[in-house]
């Protein structure tokens, strides 16, 4: 079964800059869109961003709006998040989702709007 690999996490200071990236460790025969959420310590996984297939539909959680960049290659399938300004409560396990089930029906902010997901990699963010 294909996975989705992240790699780019790390430990920052606040106001730093780190790049997520995100791919397929195989062939997907389907794709609809990709897209990141992110769980701190006893908290709900929150999303934080997506993409569509051909990237002509973005859209970003309001806690990360104006500072995170997600954006895709088609080609390869891998999208990438630019995270700048970072904040100490950006700190958390950050997921790469992906949609290979049909078009999103009002929902690709819905963690079950997903049925791939990666292991998470982590961002810490210091004041």
């Amino acid at each position: 079964q294909v996975q989705l690999v992240e790699s780019g996490g790390g430990s920052v200071q606040a106001g730093a800059s780190l790049r997520l990236s995100c791919r397929p460790s195989g062939r997907m025969t389907s794709m609809y869109g990709m897209g990141w959420f992110r769980q701190a310590p006893g908290k709900e996984r929150e999303f934080v961003a997506m993409v569509t297939n051909r990237g002509n539909i973005e859209d970003y959680g309001d806690s990360v709006k104006g500072r995170f960049t997600i954006s895709r290659d088609d080609f390869t399938n891998t999208v990438t998040l630019q995270m700048n300004s970072l904040k100490p409560e950006d700190t958390a396990v950050y997921f790469c989702a992906a949609r290979t089930s049909g078009y999103y029906r009002g929902n690709h902010d819905r963690v079950n709007a997903y049925d791939v997901w990666g292991q998470g990699t982590q961002v810490t963010v210091s004041s």
